[in-house]
């Protein structure tokens, strides 16, 4: 089920429910009943709370949207780091510098093609992901520098192997959601306190009354599933993409 028909049938639904139970609630309201007697510490109490919801919701928006931030940039530093190994690596012999390419190229493809589907599904990254890093970071530490230039290229090499390989454990860390399972807790139980407030202000059953129901609910849907789909970056449909390594290396396909 994609996410977008998960998010059409969440927001109808939200919408559905309130409006059927303010067409039943009114049913029960006396003709006599007069709307305007709603206290003003009720409606007082609504909008702070209200406000009090929004304020949490748009944290929780902001703190999915800057782990999924943080993944992007995770997987652009490994590539950009691996990249950089595959060029610092021209100044060794030719042996040793298609060697080093060949396993860097066998590593992206392993994670475009293989590891980038565990993450998903898993949240994990793959043993055979750190086997293949694990080579090149032997291929460039256990070659003996032979001449100045190779020397003075070492390093650095030695440097962007390392980065790769911080990037690769950020990335295997921010693969995993971000959001405790208290946290989701409150949100739902908010939602839910924060709509059935609505039904203390005796709205009628006029026209206008329910579409304002009907979109406040819909809207509170619409945010609760911006969240869950940004709180697993590398699973849903707006998460962190393998961009960086197909732009760095185009001669890997997904």
């Amino acid at each position: 089920m994609s996410e977008w028909l998960v998010l059409s049938i969440a927001m109808a639904s939200a919408c559905a429910v309130v409006l059927i139970i303010v067409v039943l609630n009114n049913r029960r309201v006396a003709d006599d009943d007069d709307p305007s007697e709603t206290p003003d510490v009720i409606e007082y109490m609504t909008m702070m709370i209200g406000v009090v919801y929004a304020i949490v919701l748009g944290l929780a928006i902001a703190g999915v949207w800057e782990g999924r931030s943080a993944a992007q940039e995770s997987v652009r530093i490994e590539a950009q780091a691996l990249h950089e190994v595959q060029a610092r690596a021209s100044v060794y012999p030719a042996e040793v510098r298609d060697r080093i390419r060949a396993d860097v190229d066998a590593y992206v493809r392993h994670v475009v093609d293989d590891e980038w589907k565990v993450m998903s599904e898993r949240n994990t990254l793959t043993e055979r992901g750190t086997e293949l890093l694990d080579k090149v970071r032997a291929d460039v530490t256990d070659y003996e520098p032979k001449t100045d230039h190779e020397g003075q290229a070492y390093q650095p090499l030695v440097d962007q192997v390392a980065a790769a390989d911080d990037a690769r454990s950020a990335r295997g860390q921010n693969a995993e959601a971000t959001m405790p399972g208290v946290v989701w807790f409150g949100l739902i139980i908010g939602a839910l306190v924060t709509v059935g407030l609505i039904f203390t202000l005796q709205i009628r059953r006029t026209f206008r009354e329910l579409l304002l129901a009907g979109l406040f609910s819909a809207l509170i849907a619409f945010l609760l599933f911006l969240i869950w789909d940004f709180d697993a970056p590398f699973g849903r449909g707006m998460s962190a993409t393998a961009e960086p390594f197909l732009d760095t290396f185009p001669g890997i396909t997904g």
